[in-house]
C-alpha cells in the first residue's frame, strides 16, 4: 500500500478526486452558456498573458525528453512556441463560439394521448482523459468537455509535466470567477502509473475513460477500465488510386495526406494503386516521394516501377508509422482495395480518388471507417475540418460515438415527457 505526504493512500487520493469531480459534474447542470464561454474567453486571454512562462515550462520538458532520447514525431508533439500557444488560446475562442449542446433537442414529439415527448442532449458526468506528450490537448480536452457540461479529469504523460502543471493552473485560477464549480476540471498530480489504474476502478464517480496516445496506453486502458472506454485508437489510413483517377489530382492527395503532417493520426500509411494505372503513376509518385524523403516499402509491382522501393512485409501493410514512410500495393481492382483495407486497416479513415461515380460510391458503402473521403486528403478527417470545432479524439469505436468527437459526442440524451395529470390506462 502507497502512503502519500499527507498520511493517505494513492488510491484514497484517486478516490477523492473523482469524488469532487462527480459533485462539480452534478453542479454543472444548473450552468448555462454564459459562464462556460466567460470562462473561455478568460483563459485564453490569461493563456497568452503567461506565454512566457509556458515556454519556460515547455523548455524544460524539452530538455528531459531530449535527455531521455525522445526524438522525432514525439519531440515535435511537445513542443511549444508562441504561434502554437496563440492557435491554442484561439481554439479556445473558437469553442466559445460553438453552440453549446446541453438542452438541444435532438427529438421531439406530441403522443395521441397529449403527452409532450422530448430527447434531450445531457452531459456524460465526469470524463478521465489519459493521454500522451501535446500539451495543447490538455487545452482542448479541458474546453470541450466544460463548455459540453462535463467535469474532466487530466492526467496527461510525464514528458510534458512542466508544462501541464502551469496550463491547469491557467485553467483553474478562472473558474471562480466565471461562475464555475472549482472541481470541474481536475488534474492528476503524481506521474505515477498506479494512478491511473485506481482512478479506472472508479466506475461510481467516473462515466467516461478516454486515452489519447499509443497503442500500449490504449490497451491498458480498455483492459482495466470498469467504466466504458471511448478509443482515440491507431490510424493506418489507405488511399485507393482508381483506374478512373486523375493522376495529377491523385499525387497531390497522396502528397498532402502524407507529407504534410506525417505524425498525425489521419496521415496516410497506406497506398493501395489499381494495376491498370500503375505504370503511368507510380514511377511519378515515387519521384516526388523520393525528394520529399519518403520512404516506399512495396510489392513486387510497385518495386518494378519505383527504384527507391524496398520490400513491404505483412507488419508493413499494417503499421501506422507516424514518420515519412508509406506502404505501396498494386492491386487488380476495386474489391482486392477493399479487401486490403478490412485486413490491414484500423477503421480510422480511407480515401478513393477516382473520376467513376459509381466506382466512388460502391468504395463508400463497402469501406468500414470512421471516415472515407472522395477525392480528397485523408488529413480532413479532424473535428475542425468537418465543422465541429476543436476535437477530443478520433474515435474508431461504434459505441457511442465514431469519428471526430466534438462538443455533441460528449453529450448523451435524456426523455423528458411532460403530461397534464396523465395515467396509464
Amino acid at each position: 500500500m502507497q502512503i502519500t505526504e499527507n498520511g493517505t493512500t494513492l488510491a484514497e487520493q484517486c478516490e477523492h478526486l473523482a469524488r469532487l469531480a462527480k459533485i462539480a459534474s452534478r453542479a454543472m447542470s444548473m450552468v448555462y452558456r454564459a459562464p462556460k464561454d466567460a470562462w473561455l474567453h478568460k483563459t485564453a486571454s490569461r493563456l497568452l498573458e503567461r506565454t512566457p512562462d509556458l515556454l519556460r515550462a515547455n523548455a524544460e520538458d524539452m530538455r528531459a525528453a531530449e535527455a531521455n532520447d525522445i526524438r522525432g514525431a514525439m519531440l515535435d508533439r511537445l513542443r511549444l512556441t508562441e504561434k502554437r500557444i496563440a492557435d491554442m488560446a484561439e481554439g479556445l475562442r473558437q469553442v466559445a463560439a460553438l453552440p453549446d449542446p446541453v438542452g438541444e433537442v435532438r427529438e421531439g414529439s406530441y403522443r395521441p394521448n397529449g403527452l409532450e415527448i422530448r430527447k434531450l442532449s445531457v452531459p456524460l458526468g465526469v470524463i478521465l482523459f489519459i493521454y500522451e506528450a501535446r500539451p495543447n490537448v490538455t487545452l482542448d480536452a479541458a474546453a470541450l468537455c466544460v463548455k459540453s457540461g462535463n467535469a474532466v479529469i487530466l492526467r496527461g504523460g510525464k514528458e510534458a509535466i512542466h508544462s501541464n502543471a502551469l496550463l491547469y493552473e491557467i485553467l483553474t485560477e478562472t473558474l471562480a470567477a466565471s461562475g464555475l464549480p472549482a472541481n470541474v476540471v481536475r488534474m492528476v498530480a503524481t506521474t505515477d502509473r498506479e494512478a491511473v489504474g485506481h482512478l479506472l476502478r472508479l466506475p461510481q464517480y467516473i462515466d467516461l475513460a478516454i486515452p489519447r496516445g499509443g497503442s500500449s496506453l490504449i490497451e491498458r486502458v480498455v483492459r482495466d477500465a470498469r467504466m466504458p472506454v471511448l478509443k482515440h485508437y491507431m490510424g493506418n489510413c489507405h488511399i485507393y488510386v482508381d483506374r478512373a483517377a486523375d493522376l495529377e489530382m491523385a499525387e497531390r492527395i497522396v502528397v498532402n495526406a502524407k507529407c504534410q503532417r506525417p505524425a498525425v493520426c489521419n496521415a496516410v500509411e497506406s497506398l493501395l494503386i489499381h494495376e491498370e494505372v500503375a505504370a503511368r503513376f507510380l514511377p511519378r509518385l515515387g519521384d516526388t516521394l523520393g525528394r520529399l524523403g519518403v520512404e516506399i516499402r512495396g510489392c513486387a509491382r510497385t518495386r518494378e516501377l519505383t527504384a527507391s522501393a524496398v520490400s513491404a512485409t505483412e507488419a508493413d501493410y499494417a503499421a501506422e508509422y507516424g514518420d515519412l514512410i508509406v506502404s505501396i500495393k498494386v492491386v487488380p481492382d476495386l474489391d482486392s482495395a477493399v479487401d486490403h483495407i478490412h485486413r490491414y486497416g484500423s477503421q480510422h479513415t480511407e480515401a478513393i480518388v477516382t473520376g467513376d461515380i459509381h466506382a466512388a460510391d460502391r468504395f463508400v458503402r463497402s469501406v468500414d471507417s470512421s471516415a472515407v473521403m472522395v477525392n480528397a486528403s485523408t488529413r480532413f478527417n479532424d473535428g475542425f475540418e468537418l465543422g465541429l470545432g476543436a476535437e477530443i479524439g478520433i474515435s474508431t469505436d461504434k459505441f457511442h460515438a465514431r469519428g471526430p468527437c466534438g462538443l455533441r459526442e460528449l453529450t448523451t440524451t435524456k426523455y423528458v415527457v411532460r403530461g397534464e395529470g396523465h395515467i396509464r390506462e
